[in-house]
């Protein structure tokens, strides 16, 4: 029994510490995946040691592994010389990068996370909101849509995630 308890402590702390890194790796998307990636692998491995729903812990494995390939195929990209503009590379290669936005937002609002995560994840689909605004009044002064792309980007994923935590926070009444 006491092992039992000690694993379902431990269970939740990994997956509060991941959940908190996941948040707060969000403030900058970029630079912040170095938190975001190691927060959702916490999350990931509390899910397991809680050994509670399987298709709750094979969801946060996925979360796990979309995060993983887009933050490998974001930093892959940057030793590459980054892509669009004079990079020589075409701003398609970005898509690449869209499983790290999409497992981050899934990450927020999935099943089984606790009520304040959803919250706080609504903090975070704002603050994506108000770099999306900040990055549509540079791309204004500079070469228009392109320049643009990378915060309409940011902009949807904010609105994804807000709608996700939206929705979670509905049905748990």
């Amino acid at each position: 029994m006491r092992a039992q308890n000690s694993r379902s402590l431990w269970s939740r702390v990994l997956i509060a510490v991941g959940s908190v890194g996941m948040i707060v790796g969000a403030i900058d998307p970029l630079e912040g995946s170095l938190i975001i990636l190691p927060g959702s692998l916490l999350v990931m491995l509390g899910s397991i040691l809680s050994q509670g729903k399987r298709q709750w812990i094979t969801y946060r494995v996925w979360v796990f592994i979309l995060i993983a390939i887009g933050v490998g195929a974001m930093w892959g990209l940057t030793m590459a010389g980054g892509f669009g503009g004079t990079s020589g590379h075409s701003m398609w290669w970005g898509v690449l990068i869209l499983p790290y936005l999409i497992g981050w937002s899934m990450g927020i609002w999935g099943p089984g996370y606790p009520r304040w995560l959803l919250w706080l994840g609504i903090g975070v689909g704002l603050w994506h909101l108000a770099l999306f605004a900040l990055v549509l009044m540079r791309s204004a002064r500079q070469d228009g849509i392109m320049s643009a792309l990378p915060g309409i980007v940011i902009g949807s994923m904010g609105i994804m995630t807000i709608a996700g935590c939206i929705c979670r926070l509905r049905n748990r009444h």
